[in-house]
This record gives C-alpha cells, structure tokens and sequence, in this order.
C-alpha cells in the first residue's frame, strides 16, 4: 500500500495489487479511544478500499500523509482548565484553557457533558463543537470543583 497527494492536494492510494484510488479520505475508527488505532481509508463512494490496523505499521511518509488529513478532519480541543462558569444552572458560560489556547463557550444542559469512559469526558457547545476533558481528576483544584457541580 502507498499513499500519496495528486497536484490538486489530495489523497492517493495504491495497493499491493495496483488499484489506485483518487481521492481516499482517512476516518478513525475510534477516535477518543483509540487515536493511533485503527483508520479506515474511504473511496469517493463512501466505501472503505483499505484498512490500517495501527498507523504504526505505515511507512513514515504515509503516517504523515494521513495524520495530516485526520488533523484537518478532526477538531475536538482538550480542556485543561477550567477559569470559570457563569452560573451554576444550565445555560452557562465556560470560560476555559485548552490545548488550542483560551476560549470561551455555552453549555445548553447538563446532559452535554457525557463520559466515555472512567478517564474521559466529552463536552458539547451550543454550536456543536465537541471538547474532551481526559482525566479529570488530573485537573486542578479550582477545576475540578468548577466540574463536580455539574456531574
């Protein structure tokens, strides 16, 4: 398998047996969870035409290739601290630092902050965007206590 960008910048994929596909698009299978884990490669038709178990075992310049589109694709920044809230009662307003620099946002209701696991917490937006807390009980104090009065 090798991938690499047509003169219009996207993806292409031979494979062993020298099927190329234009215009292949990475998606992760289990992004959260598993961020280095399995990635599927999809055709312009919606069908998957590879699978990578681990992108590990991807040469260097197709591992760049495809972490370079899943960075485009995906953009879910990770809460490292909260500043503070605005009220403690649904609407509110959270003023954070993510990994992506400070930035503030609405949560609708309590229901928008979900676990997906014991050591992760995803918080969605009013509009959507989808921020990760990994770790919580890493956070500082100030932070944690922001946190508990919503779980």
């Amino acid at each position: 398998m090798r991938l690499q960008r047509n003169p219009l910048g996207k993806l292409v994929l031979t494979t062993a047996d020298g099927q190329v596909h234009e215009n292949v698009v990475p998606v992760r299978a289990f992004p959260i969870q598993a961020p280095q884990g399995q990635v599927s490669l999809v055709g312009v038709d919606g069908h998957e035409v590879a699978w990578i178990e681990h992108l590990d075992d991807l040469a260097d310049d197709s591992r760049a290739l495809v972490q370079e589109e899943l960075a485009l694709r995906e953009f879910t920044p990770v809460i490292q601290r909260l500043r503070e809230v605005s009220a403690f009662a649904t609407p509110s307003t959270w003023t954070v630092d993510t990994d992506r620099g400070p930035t503030s946002f609405v949560l609708k209701g309590e229901e928008d902050i979900r676990r997906l696991g014991r050591d992760v917490l995803l918080v969605l937006d009013s509009h959507g965007v989808q921020f990760l807390i990994r770790q919580p009980q890493s956070l500082d104090r100030h932070s944690r206590k922001l946190l508990d009065r919503f779980l």
